[in-house]
């Protein structure tokens, strides 16, 4: 009999499992889109598997003495649609060489079968050895589940297991592993592309309560911990609601992507919202997104498991570390526990509705207290709802509230557990309606509440010394600043009036007036606060879209802001709340417009005049400074000078205009193009001056170069010598700069340079591919074209979603049309970028 013939029945039975396991799978996933029932899919996969498994098991002719055992999340006993088969063959010897190519057999066989596996191969005791060694591989045990084969060497495993098991060095590895995980997603659920299995108040999160307990011996389930008093029955319920909730989104995500993808991520929220009947609503600035629906829900689910992880923590180390518990009072409404601020009785917020506030104002007074018991945490979350119009109304507890604000230490810890624990937005109304609320506008990237609180936080830490050296400038001028509680107030109600529909600055003026007038701040420290909230948009506004060589513009800007009070509040508004929209908006280019804009404003309000000759004088005198350092002499730099108008001066730096006069003083009226470059003395990225005979489509043969080596222009200044040759300076970054600077200058010098020479015909813009992000919320562009205040120039604005080869696109426009341009800002906030020429 032939090899083929021998081999044909273990083939069909290969087809036909592989046939079944595909019908079933789709039976069950048809079903789950028919009726919605997370839970049912989950086991009826795992099902499933389990009998395809144990067949194949069957089949590959192991020895009795071996075991086909579940691990991890399908070891639990749920399977999700894309995810790994976690499996562990465990062997009661180490195998021979004819059950190890049995064994390769197996595992082939199953990824035959269309199966994602991972696997082990182990015995009891390379078993026990690799869990003392791995925390991971002691959490896929825990819940190991025999799927076929040998009943005693499981139980066997199980034994040693149990036995081995450290429950206290257990819980401090895995709490320590889920705040590392929690550091990865900067500690908040709010993401605006949360991962549903790995961000903090995720699937993870309830995961590791009932790890934990289990090793703990107090139980594998939410109603088994609320019988052991760990939680509330209802506790329990809201638990395993949240526990469902993110297991259908996950599903769905599956399904939707058709991989194992655990991020909600912005290209299919919305198609997961649709799934689950959402639709978007509105029209205009009222329209909200079926996407924004289905993360609000997501982000309230969050926050009570958040809540309820501290909880059930607490209440698990308490059990497996006990201490002395013996109560320190702190004042007849609370004490201190083990470090922890704990309610003398049950009833005290109830009994003392101002305890509500109190305990808060108390936290910020005792930095030596590290939180809060978890009985006080479950009723603090259960008494919030004792927070209603007449409870706001009281004036002690609007004195308590102010105390949070103005307290030396401790805000953003208070603002931050009162806006977790729902008391933060029943005490200020306006601001419930902002938690959870996305943000469409491509550079935000946490929620509407959660920017909010990283503004109050870089607010907070212009202050602390420990920071100084990330904001030198900022903590210089808040050391000085008196009452800063009130900048944290305006960053609090800066973006409160978000999603209403109209201008949110002038809603939130209003909602922030009330405050002030509610709380009794008085009328100068009101008009501050309004002022702020008001016109936060503005400096960035100035700074990045206007001619800040214009006197006028500093003047009218001088104007608007009054004194050095209003300037510096403002200022120190705008950092902090560009700093915080995203990690990728701030950047040194941003930093020193709005460092310039303010010193230049406080000169003008200083009395000082801010006149063009001044200014004019001022900057050359410091340049002259600088060339005499570098051994130029006294008369070196008037052939290039001479040569330069009042507009060059004033659009340049001193630093700048040194730099360029020693680079061209002696290279002046050459045919060849002359090309410099340099690290950007801002701190970021590189500075490159083209010195060339005017040429047509100079600025476009610029940005073509620049975009076919994908370097992004944060700015740039286009001028004319009075002899004819283009003086332009770019500002270009790139994130390969840090690390080989030198060879890139030189590159960019030689390769620059003989494009010049050559003015070869320009190629077409690239249609680019807009970013993941850019596709989900495409912005239409804007372009308006208006003349100057003086009539001498056009300006020109377009807005627009930011891709590689976007300002070449528009170059070449400009270049078709012989539109020479007088000099160009560029801005960027995420993926969205704005170009004003002048």
């Amino acid at each position: 009999m032939s090899r083929a013939a021998i081999d044909q029945p273990h083939v069909q039975h290969q087809v036909q499992l592989r046939q079944r396991l595909k019908d079933e799978r789709q039976h069950i996933i048809d079903d789950f889109r028919a009726n919605g029932k997370p839970e049912k899919l989950l086991r009826g996969l795992r099902h499933s598997v389990d009998g395809v498994l144990a067949d194949a098991w069957q089949a590959a002719g192991l020895p009795a003495g071996t075991a086909l055992v579940g691990v991890g999340g399908y070891g639990r006993g749920e399977l999700f649609p894309y995810s790994d088969v976690d499996l562990l063959i465990l062997l009661g010897d180490p195998p021979d060489a004819l059950t190890q190519a049995k064994l390769e057999q197996f595992v082939q066989l199953l990824w035959d079968l269309g199966l994602e596996i991972g696997h082990s191969i182990r015995t009891v005791d390379e078993c026990m050895s690799e869990s003392a060694a791995d925390i991971t591989v002691q959490t896929s045990l825990l819940e190991a589940r025999l799927v076929s084969g040998s009943q005693p060497l499981f139980a066997e495993l199980q034994r040693r297991y149990a036995e081995a098991m450290d429950a206290q060095a257990f819980f401090h590895a895995k709490t320590a592993e889920m705040r590392l995980r929690h550091a990865k997603y900067e500690f908040t659920p709010y993401s605006l592309e949360p991962n549903v299995k790995e961000s903090p108040g995720a699937l993870r999160d309830l995961q590791v309560i009932l790890w934990v307990a289990k090793a703990a011996g107090l139980g594998n389930s939410w109603t088994q911990l609320a019988i052991r008093g760990l939680i509330t029955r209802q506790e329990a319920r809201q638990l395993m609601e949240k526990e469902y909730a993110f297991k259908d989104i996950r599903i769905r995500l599956h399904l939707q992507t058709r991989r194992r993808e655990d991020r909600l991520v912005f290209d299919v929220q919305t198609a997961i919202a649709e799934t689950f009947g959402l639709s978007s609503t509105g029209q205009g600035l009222e329209a909200r997104r079926a996407s924004e629906y289905l993360m609000q829900r997501y982000y309230w689910a969050a926050k009570v498991v958040t809540q309820m992880n501290t909880i059930l923590l607490q209440n698990i180390e308490a059990q497996l570390f006990p201490q002395d518990s013996r109560p320190m009072p702190i004042n007849p409404r609370f004490n201190e526990v083990g470090g922890f601020i704990d309610i003398a009785l049950d009833d005290t917020f109830q009994a003392e509705p101002s305890t509500v506030l109190e305990i808060f104002v108390l936290m910020t007074e005792r930095p030596d207290i590290k939180g809060m018991t978890a009985r006080t945490i479950r009723a603090l979350w259960h008494a919030r709802t004792l927070i209603d119009e007449s409870f706001r109304a009281n004036p002690v507890h609007r004195a308590l509230f102010l105390r949070i604000l103005q307290a030396p230490r401790g805000i953003v810890h208070a603002l931050r557990r009162m806006n977790d624990m729902g008391i933060l937005g029943r005490y200020l109304p306006n601001f419930r309606r902002i938690i959870g609320q996305m943000q469409h506008d491509l550079f935000h990237v946490y929620t509407v509440d959660q920017h909010i609180m990283m503004v109050v936080r870089n607010m907070r830490r212009f202050t602390m010394t420990e920071h100084a050296h990330e904001y030198p400038f900022c903590s210089q001028l808040m050391a000085n600043f008196r009452d800063r509680w009130l900048l944290y107030v305006a960053a609090l109600f800066h973006d409160i009036a978000k999603g209403r529909g109209g201008d949110h600055s002038e809603l939130g003026k209003q909602d922030v007036l009330e405050f002030c007038r509610d709380h009794g701040v008085s009328q100068g420290d009101t008009e501050l606060v309004v002022f702020l909230v008001e016109q936060h948009l503005t400096m960035s506004q100035v700074a990045q879209k206007q001619d800040l060589s214009d006197p006028d513009v500093v003047k009218a800007f001088a104007g608007l802001v009054r004194d050095e009070r209003h300037l510096t509040a403002l200022y120190l508004l705008t950092v902090a709340d560009i700093r915080g929209t995203s990690p990728k908006v701030w950047n040194a280019w941003k930093a020193k417009l709005l460092e310039d804009l303010y010193k230049m404003t406080l000169r003008v309000l200083g009395g000082e005049p801010h006149s063009a000759d001044r200014e004019l004088r001022a900057r050359q005198q410091e340049a002259l400074a600088t060339l005499r350092l570098f051994g130029l002499g006294p008369q070196a730099h008037e052939a290039l000078w001479k040569q330069l108008d009042m507009a060059y001066f004033l659009r340049h730096d001193a630093s700048d205009i040194a730099w360029q006069t020693r680079s061209l003083h002696d290279k002046l009226g050459r045919d060849t193009p002359v090309v410099k470059s340099r690290l950007a003395p801002i701190g970021e990225g590189l500075q490159v001056t083209v010195y060339v005979k005017d040429q047509p489509d100079l600025f476009a043969r610029i940005c073509s170069y620049f975009d076919r080596k994908n370097f992004s222009i944060l700015d740039a200044k286009i001028h004319t010598t009075r002899d004819g040759y283009a003086l332009d300076t770019f500002l270009i970054t790139d994130e390969h700069f840090a690390n080989s600077y030198r060879d890139i200058i030189s590159l960019i010098e030689h390769e620059l340079c003989q494009v010049l020479t050559h003015q070869e015909a320009l190629s077409p813009p690239l249609r680019a591919r807009l970013s993941r992000m850019s596709r989900s919320f495409p912005i239409v562009p804007t372009v308006e074209l208006r003349p100057d205040e003086r009539g001498q120039f056009w300006l020109l604005s377009i807005a627009a979603n930011d891709r590689n080869g976007l300002l070449y696109a528009i170059a070449s426009v400009l270049a078709r049309y012989r539109i020479n341009l007088h000099t160009a800002k560029i801005m960027t906030l995420g993926e969205r970028v704005g170009l004003f020429t002048l």
